[in-house]
């Protein structure tokens, strides 16, 4: 018998930003960083409301937006048949979600859907995934966050209990 080989470091979860027609090129800037520091990928639903060229973009991703992992996709339907993802994958946001982010299920693959900063999603995402909708709990002193704000909160919820991983130095076991 072949003795055991090195230990096998258990494997991060599967994540998925998608912003559904955003408008504001520093959000996505901002979400694109945000998604190489925690290991997910970036996926945009046209229509966008600026071009991946400009230099906003790039500023608000830093040097860092030549190696976010970005895919760009006609429609919402294609993204989803594009990538396989099941119903269950699917996590939409949208302030008035059934749910807090706080109980988004911890899947090995998962996609978090945002609307656009003015118009949110359209009412055929949050109808096809009515029971797969989340909000984050604000007061009444604002509408609404920030797009990329919003997004990072519920990237960094979703990998809450996934095996501690850190780029600089030794990172401590996440509590429950």
């Amino acid at each position: 018998m072949a003795p055991p080989g090195p230990p096998q470091e258990p494997a991060r979860p599967e994540r998925h930003v998608v912003f559904v027609s955003p408008e504001i090129h520093w959000n996505t800037g901002n979400i694109g960083r945000t998604c190489l520091a925690a290991g997910a990928r970036l996926h945009l639903v046209r229509p966008l409301g600026f071009s991946l060229d400009s230099r906003e973009v790039r500023r608000a991703g830093l040097d860092y937006w030549h190696r976010v992992d970005l895919a760009v996709w006609d429609s919402f339907e294609a993204l989803i048949e594009g990538m396989g993802a099941k119903e269950e994958e699917v996590a939409v946001f949208t302030k008035a979600g059934a749910r807090t982010f706080w109980s988004l299920p911890p899947l090995p693959r998962l996609f978090l859907v945002f609307g656009s900063e003015t118009r949110g999603l359209p009412q055929s995402i949050l109808a096809r995934y009515a029971t797969r909708t989340y909000h984050i709990p604000i007061t009444d002193r604002t509408r609404s966050l920030n797009l990329s704000t919003a997004a990072a909160i519920a990237l960094y919820e979703s990998l809450r209990r996934a095996p501690a991983f850190h780029a600089w130095g030794v990172a401590a076991q996440p509590s429950v």
